[in-house]
């Protein structure tokens, strides 16, 4: 299995986040993690990723306790897209790319002929190698998102984390970024990524994890956890599920009138 999580269970000094997470991921299987703001998405993924020690559980990444993995043996085995990526200084698209290189390369040394392909390579296969030599800043937001997939390719990692990789993208370019990552998943990575959109983890995803105060309120295939009855209860308002096209996808839609405000106990934080 390349994600492994037991029991993970993560706090703030005295304020629980997760509680009890149990997530499982197979090489060649795209996992969404589902839930309203401040339910505890990305502190998982901090943990996943190392960035924070849990306070019980296990995760282990390709058969490897996490802990036991050094910041480069980490960058080996998993890599990660950002929802946002803040350029500093105006690189072209390839040499942003080419920064994937950093994991297998010593001190002052410069990425080889052979990083330089790998790279070409990546962004031939999400459909971006004509930007090659364009500036980073000045492609699309969802041609910003497609290279940095790239750059998670060109790393050569068995495992990818992403944390809303659609959050600013349109309709079409939400489209494309969803094709790439379900492409990367069928040819035998192991993608872990969170979504706002529950159509979009019934649509692509071979698993939904959806939390719910720091705990697993669901965790299977997207038919059993895209319904409207537990939509309605993670957040708080009553939602309306459809099967579209013989169920192989569902539109889930608020099901209150327009111009009305639901009670809910959720936060808008």
């Amino acid at each position: 299995m390349s994600f492994e999580i037991s029991g993970l269970s993560f706090s703030y000094g005295d304020h629980a986040v997760l509680e009890g997470v149990d997530l499982t991921v197979a090489d060649g299987e795209l996992a969404c993690v589902l839930g309203p703001n401040g339910v505890g998405k990305t502190t998982l993924f901090r943990c996943i990723l190392g960035l924070e020690r849990p306070r019980a559980g296990t995760i282990l990444v390709n058969g490897c306790p996490l802990k036991e993995l050094t910041i480069a043996e980490r960058a080996r085995e998993m890599a990660f897209v950002p929802q946002s990526h803040a350029q500093v200084f105006d690189y072209e698209v390839l040499d942003v790319v080419l920064m994937s290189a950093a994991s297998r390369l010593g001190p002052l040394r410069a990425p080889a002929a052979a990083d330089r392909a790998r790279a070409e390579e990546a962004l031939e296969r999400v459909g971006v190698a004509h930007l090659a030599h364009r500036s980073f800043m000045q492609v699309s937001g969802g041609e910003r998102q497609l290279v940095l997939i790239a750059r998670a390719i060109a790393q050569d990692a068995r495992s990818i984390v992403m944390d809303e990789p659609t959050s600013a993208l349109d309709f079409g370019n939400t489209a494309r970024v969803m094709a790439v990552v379900r492409r990367l998943a069928s040819e035998g990575l192991s993608v872990i990524a969170s979504t706002h959109a529950p159509d979009l983890a019934y649509l692509y995803a071979d698993t939904v994890l959806a939390l719910d105060g720091g705990r697993v309120r669901a965790c299977g295939s997207p038919a059993d956890v895209i319904t409207g009855p537990l939509l309605s209860e993670l957040y708080g308002l009553p939602v309306e599920v459809s099967s579209l096209h013989n169920d192989r996808a569902r539109a889930c839609v608020p099901a209150c009138e327009l111009g009305t405000v639901p009670n809910s106990h959720k936060s808008f934080m």
